[in-house]
């Protein structure tokens, strides 16, 4: 039996691709089972839409602050150990506290733990890929998503759970089971992996530098990102999908189960219809698509994300079947945009600014994302439909973002074609 050219990547994984893909599941689970029930735990806890958003934005501001120290910590530390620290802080920290939260503050003080996570990222993205072939970025990408997607195949548990015990006890112990997990996770990815070549440069050149001291030394990398077309439209391309997945993960659950009127025990059901569904598209399509230029696989996805917001806003109340269509119209969208957005945001880096780069790229996507979730909250406080009417809008500027990125790798190519055969 022919083995699935998938299935070969998987197994050829080798260092650290292998060590984070391998591992990825154990943040996966927690995170499948928990993303559908965040907004509604906190509602039954007594926080309103407008605290939610407010708590959106306030966790953005942070990261923001986070994602400007990021490339210069993991540049001092290490990627190796910076994701350690900071998976810590990030994931384990924050979910101990949802698990025993009881008041607005108590998820304000979590939000602000998470906002390690910008450090963790982007240290964590550098150690899975900065000794990879290039060739391999996107299967690594495809199979980091699917590490994720098979986790969601647990995601009934967390509707056993609820009816079992009702919500909020629920919720409770699936964070505390989550907190147990991403320190297993952090852990083991340590054991698995080794410092990266392009890591050890840099704790030599930052050796004996203080952090604030290697800030002064962006002034260079701006220069390298904005004389970039190509990372500036990437750039671009992250804050739309950045806004775009932040209010649909917050507020789908809101308008589900407020307005469409979905109890909250069965909504488990679509994030798992949604895992199946990308899972096929992965196998069946991903492969395919290494020969084709990412312009209309980029526009399609767009526009199909698009396209799933607008009958989400139209679904009649209760109506299970055209809330799956929407929900399925959203996963091929995701399954499509997803790995090329993360392929292209390593291709148009510079390697040996890598930390620094993707650490400015964050700081700018923060600082256009941070005010949307308070945004969103606020619309949908007013309409519970109105969150995603803003989404259509970003995401029709995602298609025209699309398209300018194809043309400018098209002409990049050119120009590079040009320049050979000049030679």
């Amino acid at each position: 039996m022919k083995i699935h050219p998938m299935f070969k990547t998987l197994i050829n994984f080798k260092g650290n691709a292998r060590g984070c893909v391998y591992t990825e599941a154990l943040n996966g689970i927690p995170n499948s089972l928990l993303a559908p029930y965040v907004s509604v735990y906190m509602l039954a806890l007594g926080i309103n839409d407008e605290q939610i958003g407010l708590w959106l934005s306030v966790g953005w501001v942070f990261q923001l602050i986070m994602a400007v120290f990021g490339g210069v910590i993991t540049d001092k530390l290490g990627r190796r150990k910076t994701t350690l620290i900071f998976d810590i802080f990030a994931w384990t920290i924050p979910a101990i506290i949802f698990a025993f939260a009881q008041t607005y503050w108590h998820f304000l003080a979590a939000a602000v733990m998470a906002s390690f996570l910008r450090v963790a990222a982007n240290a964590w993205t550098c150690l899975m890929v900065e000794d990879a072939e290039a060739d391999e970025l996107i299967d690594i990408f495809t199979w980091i998503q699917i590490m994720c997607l098979t986790s969601a195949y647990f995601v009934p548990l967390a509707g056993l759970l609820i009816m079992k015990f009702d919500l909020i006890p629920a919720v409770r112990m699936m964070y505390l089971f989550a907190a147990l997990s991403f320190t297993v996770k952090a852990f083991l990815t340590y054991r698995l992996t080794t410092e990266t070549t392009q890591g050890l440069v840099r704790m030599e050149q930052t050796r004996g530098k203080s952090l604030f001291s290697s800030l002064k030394e962006y002034d260079g990398v701006f220069k390298i990102i904005f004389n970039n077309p190509a990372s500036l439209i990437t750039m671009g391309i992250m804050a739309i999908m950045s806004i775009s997945t932040t209010i649909n993960g917050t507020f789908w659950s809101v308008i589900v189960t407020e307005k469409i009127g979905i109890p909250a025990e069965h909504i488990a059901i679509y994030p798992f219809a949604k895992s199946i569904v990308m899972l096929l598209f992965f196998f069946l399509v991903i492969p395919r698509m290494k020969t084709v230029n990412f312009k209309i696989p980029m526009m399609v996805g767009f526009s199909g994300f698009l396209f799933s917001q607008l009958i989400l806003v139209l679904v009649p109340q209760a109506n299970y079947g055209v809330l799956l269509i929407s929900i399925l119209f959203e996963a091929c969208s995701l399954a499509t945009v997803t790995p090329l957005l993360e392929q292209m945001t390593i291709v148009t880096i510079d390697a040996k600014e890598r930390a620094r780069i993707q650490s400015i790229l964050y700081v700018a996507v923060i600082l256009i994302t941070s005010p949307f979730g308070w945004i969103a909250g606020l619309l949908s406080a007013q309409e519970k439909a109105l969150p995603f009417v803003l989404n259509m809008i970003l995401l029709s500027i995602g298609v025209f973002l699309a398209y300018l990125a194809g043309k400018v790798a098209e002409k990049q190519l050119f120009n590079a074609n040009d320049g050979q055969i000049a030679c």
